[in-house]
């Protein structure tokens, strides 16, 4: 699966928690987020909508992000909530499993490596292995 295939894939379920998602199409929708983020930042700073908090000495400071950033963050918080899903259904594991990531740096890390391993072959129990389906 493409780039674009991917992104499409992932807008087109946007609430999609059912069935299984491949590598590419969960590592693709995190490129696409990182991208996407970067440029929302940039565009809130050249805008001047960044969010400001107050420092110490009285003045103001950046806080990074802006009103384009949240909306865009907004747009894109369910798909990848269920791209995420869908992602750890392709390694037989539930998407409650995601609640990992509340363990502070082993959750992470444990959850990286079931988004890089391959999904499990064949059918599993949230539907056909989206590989052999993609052959035909």
């Amino acid at each position: 699966m493409g780039f674009g295939a991917a992104i499409k894939s992932c807008f087109s379920k946007y609430v999609t928690f059912s069935g299984r998602a491949r590598r590419s199409e969960f590592w693709w929708f995190v490129l696409f987020n990182v991208v996407c983020g970067i440029i929302a930042r940039i565009l809130d700073w050249i805008a001047g909508t960044s969010f400001h908090m107050p420092t110490p000495d009285g003045g103001t400071a950046s806080m990074g992000y802006g009103y384009i950033y949240t909306v865009y963050l907004l747009a894109v918080i369910l798909p990848g909530l269920a791209v995420t899903v869908r992602r750890l259904h392709d390694r037989d594991r539930s998407g409650w499993w995601y609640w990992l990531v509340l363990i502070p740096l082993v959750g992470a890390i444990w959850l990286l490596v079931w988004f890089c391993l391959r999904g499990t072959r064949g059918d599993n129990r949230f539907g056909p292995d989206p590989l052999s389906s993609s052959r035909v």
